[in-house]
């Protein structure tokens, strides 16, 4: 199995982390979708990442659907309750995480490749981003356990340690503002575990 992309996207550790947590033997290719995009689109034509490369040549290509292999190899041992509300529950926050990391790249994409920003999309953005860390906190601060799902990390977790890794080196600004106590403790509990500190790439902004 091939795992196509940098670390420092959210969305490629993400993928990463579960790997590690499943115990799932990979070769990483840390292909930039700027730099590499012509020999990424021979495998995403969106060129895009995370890119997965399957032992018998199969192409997964959205971070969704490769967690969705991942947990259907894993079967009882998944990182994702099966049904009921607690799925749902889960869901619900890697949909805000994901959601949360869209907007956070972005809003990179806006400061950093455009001559002129808009200062409307950069406000739209940033309160976006902020409303999306309240309500993560208010959910985080809920949980009496070390993680969303109990003793053990799942999918909800990684989610959310991913993207606030990615808003501490992208958008250190919004992340000093120290709104969100229960999301940093999280992110530490998340960063120690050695499947987060074996998937680290300090941020790397793209270039026009």
């Amino acid at each position: 199995m091939i795992l196509i992309g940098q670390y420092d996207s959210p969305f490629v550790r993400r993928v990463a982390v579960a790997m590690h947590l499943y115990g799932t033997a990979y070769e990483h290719w840390p292909w930039s979708t700027f730099g590499d995009a012509d020999r990424l689109a021979a495998y995403n034509p969106l060129r895009r990442v995370p890119t997965v490369v399957l032992d018998d040549g199969e192409v997964l290509i959205e971070s969704g659907a490769i967690l969705d292999y991942l947990d259907e190899r894993a079967g009882p041992a998944r990182l994702m309750p099966a049904s009921g509300p607690e799925r749902r529950a889960a869901l619900k926050i890697c949909a805000l995480a994901t959601g949360l990391c869209d907007k956070m790249v972005s809003l990179v994409y806006e400061r950093i490749l455009h001559e002129a920003t808009s200062d409307a999309w950069v406000a739209r953005c940033e309160t976006q981003i902020g409303g999306v860390l309240d309500v993560l906190e208010a959910a985080r601060a809920a949980v009496a356990g070390p993680f969303w799902a109990g003793g053990a990390p799942g999918h909800a977790d990684v989610a959310v340690g991913c993207a606030l890794r990615f808003l501490s080196e992208a958008h250190p600004d919004i992340h000093a503002i120290g709104r969100w106590p229960a999301l940093a403790a999280h992110a530490g509990r998340c960063e120690a575990l050695p499947a987060f500190s074996a998937v680290v790439q300090p941020f790397d902004p793209p270039r026009r």
